[in-house]
This record gives structure tokens, C-alpha cells and sequence, in this order.
């Protein structure tokens, strides 16, 4: 398995029980840091009045609410399965996402509104040096979690942490905006620009929450695997000869988990013995890589095969067998 070691990290690629490590120690950071944050810009708000501070407060105070709700769903979603959940608990993270693009989406709509108030009002932000240091301080600490946390996505593909640093990368950009946004009203007298630098960031979070919901409902709603994990998928299955070809390929994502099944075409004169063996070699190698799959394997006998399952799915299999 050239170029494809057995560590390599990605969705699916990671020891299950690696993998809630990792995502629960992304999390934990997460929570710290947003509760350093809301220290901060809530002393900076009281102190500046500034609505584009303002704005960024109420973002890292909903994102200490999904730092939280994003830390109990990974714990869930890594349980084992259990007698009502056979295929485990990994759509807890899809939910999870779901929850923190809501967040998102009503942080930005409350944040308009408060600047669309202060563009009418017109008053210009004080003590912006302060509101400015607590800036850079607060970039500071985003870039350092988004840099762990893009770690742990690296290694688990974890839907939840993709959601959580969504949010963190929002900020970074957004908190840029606010200390323009404040330069501009404290020392130049543009009352408008902090109302401005709002408005943008209320945007941002709009558009960071939509790109969170839609990652999060194709988990929920089972999208395939990305073409090159399929195609990998395919290659160490077919390794060494035995498995002539591979069909019916389906995969999805839950959580910290991928679902693989398909059916492999084998010799028709094979004894049964034989052909187990050669099915459970083909599960191997592919667990090897992919150490988070569960894989269900349906042999088949080459060009003799019934149709079988359900007719609904054919056209499904048909599109994405290749």
C-alpha cells in the first residue's frame, strides 16, 4: 500500500478509539478558549461600547454553546453500538453540526439588527486601543485552536470539529473586520465603520452557516464517500487477483465511523472455504487502511449472479458502480 500508510489520517482512516480522543481534546480546547474569549470582549464591550466588540461577543458566546454541544456529541458518537443502535452513535456529530450552523445563523441575524441600530444612531466606538489589543489577543487564540483543530480533521474527518472550526475560522476573518471596523470609528471618527465591520461579520456567519448545515445533512442523509476514497476502496479490494471485480459499492459517513458494502465478483468454482477466505483477505486490507470501517462483503459468482436486493436501489448501483 504505497503512499497510503496505515496511519494516515482522514475520515475513516483513524482507530475508532483514537479517533474520540482526538475529537474530544479538540473540543475541550474549544470550550477553554471561547470562555478566555467572552472574558475578554465582555470586559472590551462594557468598556468601548463598540457594536462590532459587540458582535463578536455574542459570536464567541454562541460558539462556547456549540463548543459544548459539539464536546457531548463526539463523546456519544464514539459509544459502541448497542441493542437499539446497531450501527453506533456517529450521526450524534451530524447533529451536532446542524445545531451550531443554527447558532450561527441566529448570532448573524442579532448581530444585523444591533448594527443596523448603530448605523442609525451614529455614535462612535471609545477606549478603541483597548477594544483593539483584546482583538489581536482574541486572533491569537483562534488561530492557535483552528490549528489543532484542523489536526484532529486532518486525522479523524470528524463532521463536528469541521463544524466547530468553521466557526473559529469565521471569527478570524470576522475579528480582523472588527478592529477595522474600531480603528476606523475610534480614531478617524467613522462612526459608520463599526456598524459596517458588523454587518460584514453577520454575513460571514450567515454564509459559515450554510456551508456547516450542508456538510451536516449529507452525513445525515447518507452521501456517498469523496471518488477517491471509493476508488481506493476499489483498488485494495482487487489486490492480489482473487476478487475479479467489485460492484453494488455503497459508503457512508456516521461520525468517526464509514460504512463500506459491496459485492465481488469470484470464480464460480471456487469452494465455499476458498471463497470466505479471499472475502475476508479483501476486508482486511481495506480495514487496514480504513481502520474506522465497518464493511459487509456479498460474494458473488462472476458473469452468473442474480439480481438480487431491492429494485429501488438499482438504478443507484447502476450510476455508482463504474
Amino acid at each position: 500500500m504505497e503512499g497510503h500508510p496505515q496511519t494516515a489520517g482522514g475520515l475513516g482512516r483513524t482507530d475508532p478509539r483514537d479517533a474520540a480522543r482526538i475529537t474530544r481534546r479538540a473540543a475541550m480546547l474549544s470550550v477553554a478558549v471561547a470562555l478566555a474569549l467572552i472574558g475578554l470582549k465582555g470586559w472590551s464591550w462594557i468598556t468601548s461600547e463598540s457594536v462590532a466588540m459587540l458582535s463578536s461577543l455574542a459570536d464567541s458566546m454562541l460558539d462556547l454553546v456549540a463548543s459544548l454541544f459539539t464536546y457531548f456529541a463526539v463523546r456519544y458518537a464514539a459509544a459502541p453500538p448497542d441493542h437499539d443502535h446497531r450501527y453506533g452513535h456517529g450521526k450524534a456529530e451530524s447533529f451536532a453540526g446542524l445545531f451550531q450552523a443554527g447558532l450561527v445563523a441566529v448570532s448573524g441575524a442579532l448581530i444585523a439588527v444591533e448594527a443596523i441600530r448603530r448605523l442609525i444612531d451614529g455614535r462612535p466606538v471609545s477606549h478603541g486601543v483597548e477594544a483593539i489589543v483584546v482583538m489581536v489577543v482574541s486572533i491569537a487564540l483562534t488561530g492557535v485552536l483552528i490549528w489543532q483543530q484542523s489536526r484532529a480533521v486532518a486525522q479523524t474527518g470528524s463532521v463536528a470539529t469541521q463544524g466547530d472550526r468553521a466557526h473559529y475560522a469565521a471569527d478570524l476573518l470576522a475579528n480582523v473586520a472588527v478592529i477595522i471596523g474600531i480603528a476606523a470609528s475610534a480614531f478617524l471618527g467613522w462612526a459608520w465603520a463599526d456598524a459596517a465591520a458588523g454587518l460584514f461579520v453577520a454575513a460571514w456567519l450567515a454564509h459559515g452557516a450554510w456551508q456547516v448545515a450542508r456538510q451536516s445533512a449529507d452525513h445525515l442523509m447518507d452521501k456517498e464517500l469523496p471518488d477517491a476514497d471509493r476508488e481506493r476502496i476499489r483498488v485494495l479490494a482487487l489486490e492480489g487477483g482473487d476478487v475479479l471485480s467489485v460492484h453494488d459499492l455503497r459508503t457512508r459517513a456516521s461520525g468517526p465511523f464509514v460504512h463500506i458494502q459491496f459485492h465481488a465478483d469470484l470464480d464460480p468454482d471456487l469452494p465455499l472455504r476458498r471463497a470466505h477466505e479471499i472475502i475476508v483477505a479483501a476486508e482486511s486490507r481495506i480495514r487496514a487502511e480504513f481502520q474506522a470501517a465497518d464493511i459487509i462483503i456479498h460474494p458473488d459468482p462472476v458473469d452468473s449472479a442474480e439480481p438480487h436486493g431491492h429494485e429501488y436501489f438499482a438504478e443507484g448501483h447502476k450510476a455508482t458502480s463504474g
